[in-house]
């Protein structure tokens, strides 16, 4: 199928495939490379000192200038988190599921990806899929092979986003890249079930190729086991320390474990 500026293909997919294309209509957002970048960058901005919240880029939808921040707290909130690090957690894995379903998405539908420069994805830390997301600038990117895919989030999100949660919160690398390919699995597995009920199987095998080859990549071989359609990752992504969260149909835990205390915040 030829690129469309508008990812049109995308569309009968539905949820976190779907990627909007062009500028906000509710006022600037920040970048997810302003997202990412170190927390001291947002530490500096001098409205901060001010009291004006609109952050570095004149956005008025972030509380405190500081996105991946806010992102954090609203999961917190919303989740019941007994620990900021725990909403980090996942957080981080509902970013990386929404970038990969965005990538594989492409990939399959197109072949090949539009450009995901994390300078070109205006970001949303308060939104929902698919208005959380907005691709500024929609142009033909790489291919859609593993190389291009990994290449685009691993490198281009998911190192960067690792690096700033990080430098924030006490979380290990292995349980975030345990989310990566966790997000990954699921965002194929979804894929091929869209593709399923709109009479695309082909689309649906592309997918689970194209997911298992990337599970091959250095950063993320290792962190689980593929049997057939199923993931089952070696970490845990903590949201058994929810309230009535339990344990993820593809955890390391068969049952959750007993929780510590929590940490204070």
């Amino acid at each position: 199928m030829e690129f469309d500026a508008r990812l049109a293909a995308l569309q009968p997919l539905g949820g976190f495939f779907v990627l909007r294309t062009g500028e906000p209509p509710h006022g600037p957002l920040p970048t997810l490379a302003e997202a990412y970048a170190p927390a001291v960058a947002c530490a500096r901005d001098p409205r901060s000192a001010t009291g004006d919240t609109r952050g570095a880029t004149g956005d008025t939808r972030t509380a405190t200038g500081d996105p991946l921040a806010d992102r954090v707290r609203r999961v917190a909130e919303g989740i019941a988190a007994p620990e900021a690090r725990v909403a980090a957690s996942v957080a981080q894995q509902a970013l990386a599921a929404r970038l990969w379903s965005v990538a594989l998405g492409c990939a399959v539908r197109y072949g090949r990806i539009p450009d995901l420069d994390p300078r070109l994805l205006r970001w949303d830390p308060a939104g929902s899929a698919p208005d959380d997301l907005w691709l500024t600038a929609p142009r033909p990117g790489a291919g859609g092979d593993a190389a291009s895919v990994a290449e685009a989030v691993l490198h281009g999100h998911l190192r960067p986003l690792a690096a700033a949660l990080r430098a924030r919160h006490r979380l290990a690398p292995g349980l975030l890249w345990g989310n990566a390919a966790s997000a990954l699995a699921g965002a194929a597995r979804q894929l091929a079930r869209s593709a399923h009920e709109l009479g695309r199987p082909d689309t649906g095998e592309r997918a689970r190729t194209l997911a298992a080859r990337i599970l091959t990549h250095p950063l993320l071989v290792g962190t689980g086991t593929v049997t057939g359609t199923d993931f089952r990752r070696r970490s845990c992504c903590l949201y058994y320390r929810v309230p009535g969260g339990g344990v993820c149909g593809d955890c390391c835990f068969t049952r959750p474990p007993r929780s510590p205390r929590p940490r204070p915040r």
